[in-house]
């Protein structure tokens, strides 16, 4: 198996408003970028989106390393998703699940592969997110 890493991150001009996420794929010494834009989108759509988007490009099985400066979709997909599931997408005070159209999106990319996921601090240095957060912010005008 594969041992991959990704570094994620999704920007917003305004929240909602122009949206972009940006995707760094490492494997040994290569590096592929991935980025992409909305015209009207939330933040946590963006980091959302990055990290589907990331893992929907890879062709096989993979063992992966993802970080992401997004508590939001570190927490989700670590205590939050399989709650989600059982009940039927509702939240802990019986109210639906927010952008669940995406959160079913990424549990379907990620049941093929072994994830570890890692949150990051965001522009704090980190050179993988802040590439991430580059390719993003270029997203939205791009």
């Amino acid at each position: 198996m594969k041992n991959i890493i990704i570094y994620t991150d999704g920007a917003c001009r305004g929240n909602p408003g122009k949206g972009g996420w940006g995707a760094v794929i490492v494997y040994q010494h290569h590096k592929k970028i991935f980025s992409g834009k909305e015209a009207h989108t939330t933040n946590n759509r963006m980091e959302l989106t990055a990290a589907i988007e990331a893992l929907k490009v890879l062709k096989e099985p993979c063992q992966i390393d993802l970080y992401t400066d997004s508590q939001y979709v570190q927490k989700g997909v670590s205590l939050w998703l399989e709650k989600w599931k059982k009940s039927a997408w509702k939240t802990s005070s019986k109210k639906p699940v927010k952008n669940v159209d995406l959160w079913q999106a990424l549990d379907e990319v990620i049941t093929r592969h072994t994830i570890r996921w890692h949150w990051v601090k965001g522009h704090a240095g980190h050179d993988g997110n802040e590439e991430a957060d580059r390719i993003a912010t270029q997203a939205i005008d791009g």
